[in-house]
């Protein structure tokens, strides 16, 4: 349940804009209509969801990234929201639940499925959804080497843009919306 109630009555334009999103994502969304008691914080969320990378440089690569922020935040909504659609852009659940693993025993080796490019866009959207922020050098060494600088603020700003919402939606008491279910890691795994 959501720490406060939805507004009664919209802004008109505000309507609109959660008309799309619920359409675009076939269900009901709450950050939306929560976000309406301050239609500027709304206007700016819905001007930065719809400015995303989507396919640069590349949808599994952005989806790898978008699931590791959502989990390294601890996120439900985010998960359920981010794992929607992942095996779309080529990451199937099996692949999910070893992310997740992983992520939950940082000392366990990554994910055999996932190459050098993205186990080093997996680690860099875990660092950059920690607390405190912390970029070893060698991190950083090969985000220059293996990314354009193009791509590397491409994935900053996607990771960045999870934190945001989970930060907002966790704020807001929001409950995951029933997108899909990650499978839980293995046990003993």
């Amino acid at each position: 349940m959501a720490l406060i109630d939805e507004p009664r009555r919209l802004n008109p334009l505000l309507r609109l804009g959660i008309a799309v999103s619920d359409r675009v994502t076939g269900r009901r969304l709450l950050p939306a209509r929560l976000l309406a008691w301050y239609p500027r914080a709304a206007i700016g969320a819905g001007v930065l969801e719809s400015l995303v990378a989507h396919d640069e440089p590349s949808p599994r690569l952005l989806a790898l990234v978008r699931v590791t922020a959502s989990l390294t935040a601890q996120c439900p909504f985010c998960v359920d929201m981010n794992s929607f659609g992942a095996d779309a852009a080529g990451v199937p659940g099996a692949e999910l639940a070893a992310l997740q693993r992983w992520l939950g025993r940082p000392q366990a080796a990554p994910p055999a499925s996932l190459d050098e490019r993205e186990r080093v866009a997996v680690e860099y959207a875990r660092a950059i959804s920690s607390t405190p922020l912390s970029f070893a050098p060698a991190l950083q060494e090969a985000l220059t080497r293996l990314f354009t600088e193009r791509e590397i603020v491409i994935l900053a700003t996607t990771a960045a843009q999870v934190n945001f919402w989970a930060r907002t939606i966790q704020a807001l008491g929001i409950p995951p919306a029933g997108f899909c279910i990650v499978p839980p890691p293995e046990a003993g795994a």
